[in-house]
């Protein structure tokens, strides 16, 4: 593990710099679960992420002349922002690789944050793609390379919340819920909790859809996958680090997969209900909280809101992500019968509050003879089976798409 003195020297190194974001208890989620839901807000931190006090730290910690020849990092987007804005504070040059999947709105930060002393590359389609060449540009031209998680004094920084954390406390701390792509931010926060409250449980809550954590815990050894959903783009990795992993392993007490729709559904419960912007990674901890219900119960319980660089205009991928996961939006493919008001007897079988999102036929050459794509958003996930029923009964030629990945991902 990293230690106390590791992350009260990185502590004092970042004070002037980073934000002591404040330690809240959430009000509505409190009452939700019957427990104490504090949230430690490093979404308001000034590049809306924790991820200012690794990158800080390490750039620190490297020295005047070991900076003099820039530095090179990769990023999905909260590292990025970090490691410009600790290049304009150190008034040192950065080179910065992004995944050209990364969101328009991080780009943009990482620009404004860094100024002239960074200049941004955008590369390959993960951050695994763009650490690749990052790591072969910086080994090339022998650049200092700051990386994202798997790095001591990265680490350090990221422990300085649990730091925090326990210092505002004046509670004890049941439950620790941690999002994880790489693992640098429970390997740090994890660190300073087990040597300060040994006692407290930490959860790692990682993405369905890209279980690096969970596979190389469950197999005890490093696990790199082949494929990802890089969706929750904070947290999608390939392959957390050797050193995360290492320290992961004497730290976690367990991993928790959330699906990517109910991420979703947290994102927009969080916007309504508390109106707190949030990243997928900055959510999925709070969408892990209906897994734990019964446990928390009367528990002091802890969240780290990790991120809240969210793309507005990723909302309609969200909430129809979100949707879908709720059940309440079910796509078909629907052969009407040939004859006049065909259509007017389908829409007559949908609930009053039922509502047609989506409407295209399939063969736009011969309309009369091809089939359509329907999309309806039912009011409840309860109304489904009902609405079969009535289809069956009216003799409704149809082919349900939802779960069936081929059809619906290239139709929808």
């Amino acid at each position: 593990m990293i230690s106390l003195e590791k992350i009260e020297e990185a502590s004092l190194n970042i004070q002037s710099i980073v934000t002591n974001t404040p330690l809240m208890r959430n009000y509505n989620l409190s009452k939700k679960y019957g427990c104490n839901v504090f949230l430690k807000r490093e979404d308001m931190q000034v590049v809306r992420s924790f991820k200012i006090r690794g990158a800080y730290n390490k750039m620190k910690m490297m020295g005047e002349a070991a900076r003099a020849g820039g530095v090179i990092c990769a990023s999905a987007g909260n590292h990025a922002q970090g490691v410009a804005f600790a290049c304009s504070s150190l008034k040192t040059r950065g080179i910065i690789y992004m995944p050209t999947t990364t969101p328009n709105q991080k780009i943009s930060k990482v620009k404004h944050f860094g100024g002239s002393w960074i200049e941004v590359r955008l590369v390959g389609d993960t951050f695994d793609d763009a650490n690749k060449i990052a790591l072969q540009h910086a080994a090339d031209d022998h650049i200092p390379y700051i990386h994202p998680f798997n790095d001591e004094d990265v680490i350090a920084g990221q422990g300085t919340i649990g730091k925090e954390i326990l210092d505002t406390m004046t509670e004890s701390v049941d439950v620790l819920f941690v999002a994880v792509g790489g693992g640098g931010l429970i390997s740090g926060v994890g660190s300073y909790f087990k040597q300060k409250s040994p006692n407290t449980r930490i959860i790692a809550i990682e993405a369905e859809g890209a279980p690096a954590l969970a596979k190389s815990m469950a197999e005890n050894e490093l696990v790199r996958l082949e494929k990802i959903d890089s969706f929750a783009d904070g947290i999608a990795v390939k392959m957390i680090g050797d050193k995360t992993f290492e320290i992961c392993k004497k730290v976690i007490d367990e991993v928790r997969l959330v699906p990517e729709g109910k991420i979703c559904s947290s994102i927009l419960g969080l916007y309504n209900d508390e109106a707190i912007v949030v990243e997928p990674a900055g959510a999925i901890s709070f969408a892990a909280l209906d897994y734990y219900k019964d446990e928390i119960k009367g528990k002091n319980i802890v969240i780290i809101v990790c991120g809240g660089n969210n793309d507005i205009t990723r909302t309609e991928d969200i909430r129809e992500r979100a949707l879908l996961w709720e059940g309440r939006k079910h796509y078909f493919i629907i052969r009407f019968p040939q004859r006049a008001g065909a259509l007017r007897d389908f829409l007559n079988l949908l609930g009053p509050e039922d509502d047609i999102a989506h409407f295209e036929y399939t063969k736009k050459t011969n309309r009369d003879t091809g089939p359509a794509l329907v999309g309806i958003e039912l009011k409840s996930s309860d109304d489904y089976l009902s609405l079969v029923d009535r289809m069956l009964k009216a003799g409704i030629n149809y082919e349900h798409l939802n779960n069936n990945p081929m059809l619906f991902e290239m139709l929808v």
